[in-house]
């Protein structure tokens, strides 16, 4: 009898296993608000990318929680503003002493407790010790580069030039990967090529999604793409580089919308799809300050770094054929810290109750609705100072001066604006609106004081 029962728990597993939707998250580095076809570029050509927005649903409001590397990620897996698990202090270096702790509950934990497949492939960025890399944080498998990619083993230093005209000089000379750097490639805890060849990288993060989307097409499965670029430095494999540096990073966007296109064809093929959320996003705005190596915000203001729109609104593309309403828009205020509570909802299972989340279910959006059960949402600069809220149609910015010390008598800057009609951030209505200045203040003062209040800690090496 024994046997039969366990049998039976086995096989009703597997059908509720297979029941279960399967989650992809593509999230690239530094791509701007523009940088899309159907996100308006006229310069860089995304047919894989534009093709899934025409399948599936675009949404035009979507945040980030920081407009820097490491707090925005912290933010995509846990659902949580990165100042609540002391995240937020900008991004980790190869000497950095901290990283996610892993206490808190991922998007891979929860859906590994469901017994999902999970895999991470691509850009951590969340702390390189063992005890801080994705298989402690709820992934299977893990393949790639644990920081960013203008990064060095192990002290950061004797890296090339930077700026534009250094940036030229490396996509100049491909070989430069190899030669002028060294960065890490890791597979699980450890490092297997030093220094990675980033000419290749972006195709065999692909690849190892093909290999594991296809072991696991009989079973749930979460994969987690986090992309190296477009952060710079940019490099493509040989037989696709355009050799003039000014069309470096449309090369590289163009080759990131390729292999989007490589498994989304597999999913088609497959008949995946049908049981598959594809979402596309980005970690923040462009680095503008690289000019032709970084990106465009299109209609937004400025970029990484800034709290402006240009530095925290990012595109994304959600699909899911008969799940997702085809060529459709959301244009909701939401963002990538609600991902966690809505794949739950998506699962039809609960979180846990025992440690907060900033993030809302937005599975009514995802499935074509547009009312967004988010109506608030803070800014913390990128060493996460509060700065902002946004609240309805009304966003303020209360921007300090950069070195107070150096500069004395530097304002104060008290910036409101009305993002439905003014979405470039051109004019100021603080002056003319101060009641709504006072109660926005008064609100992102209590938001954030509550999130301080009950922080959690990292992971801090003893």
């Amino acid at each position: 009898m024994t046997q039969y029962f366990t049998l039976f728990l086995v096989l009703s597993f597997s059908a509720f296993a297979k029941d279960k939707p399967n989650f992809i998250i593509i999230f690239t580095d530094d791509q701007g608000y523009g940088d899309l076809g159907c996100f308006g570029s006229k310069t860089i050509k995304t047919p894989n990318i534009d093709r899934l927005a025409k399948e599936g649903r675009k949404f035009t409001n979507f945040m980030v929680a920081s407009p820097v590397c490491t707090p925005s990620r912290a933010a995509l897996l846990t659902g949580c503003y990165p100042k609540r698990i002391g995240m937020h202090q900008h991004v980790l270096f190869p000497s950095s002493t901290k990283g996610l702790n892993p206490t808190e509950h991922t998007i891979a934990d929860h859906l590994k407790s469901q017994g999902y497949a999970t895999a991470c492939f691509g850009k951590w960025h969340l702390g390189h010790h063992p005890e801080t890399l994705p298989q402690q944080n709820g992934f299977d498998t893990y393949f790639g580069i644990p920081y960013s990619n203008d990064m060095n083993h192990p002290d950061n230093k004797g890296k090339p030039k930077g700026g534009h005209a250094g940036m030229d000089a490396l996509w100049n000379d491909p070989e430069s990967t190899l030669t002028k750097w060294k960065t890490p490639l890791m597979e699980n805890e450890k490092i297997v090529e030093l220094p990675v060849d980033q000419r290749t990288v972006t195709r065999r993060y692909t690849d190892r999604s093909i290999e594991f989307i296809k072991a696991n097409q009989d079973k749930p499965f979460f994969l987690y793409l986090p992309h190296s670029m477009p952060h710079i430095p940019l490099y493509v494999p040989d037989e696709v580089r355009d050799a003039d540096p000014k069309r470096a990073y449309i090369n590289v966007i163009e080759h990131i919308d390729q292999q989007v296109g490589r498994i989304a064809d597999l999913l088609r093929e497959s008949k995946l799809g049908e049981n598959t959320y594809l979402i596309f996003t980005t970690d923040n705005g462009p680095w503008l300050q690289f000019k032709h190596h970084g990106g465009s915000a299109g209609p937004l203001r400025d970029g990484k770094g800034t709290t402006f729109e240009g530095g925290q609104r990012v595109p994304c593309v959600m699909w899911a054929p008969g799940r997702v309403p085809a060529g459709t828009t959301c244009d909701q205020l939401c963002g990538t810290i609600d991902l966690l509570p809505t794949i739950a909802s998506l699962t039809g299972t609960p979180l846990p109750d025992d440690q907060k989340i900033d993030g809302l279910d937005i599975s009514s959006l995802v499935k074509g609705g547009n009312d967004s059960p988010r109506d608030e949402f803070l800014y913390y600069t990128s060493q996460g100072a509060i700065q902002g809220i946004r609240q309805g149609d009304y966003k303020l910015l209360i921007k300090g001066p950069r070195n107070p010390k150096k500069n004395p008598k530097a304002k104060t800057q008290v910036l409101l604006f009305n993002l439905t009609s003014d979405l470039g951030e051109q004019t100021n209505l603080a002056e003319k609106k101060p009641e709504k200045v006072a109660v926005l203040k008064k609100r992102m003062l209590e938001l954030d004081a509550e999130v301080e209040k009950n922080a959690r800690k990292p992971w801090l090496k003893n």
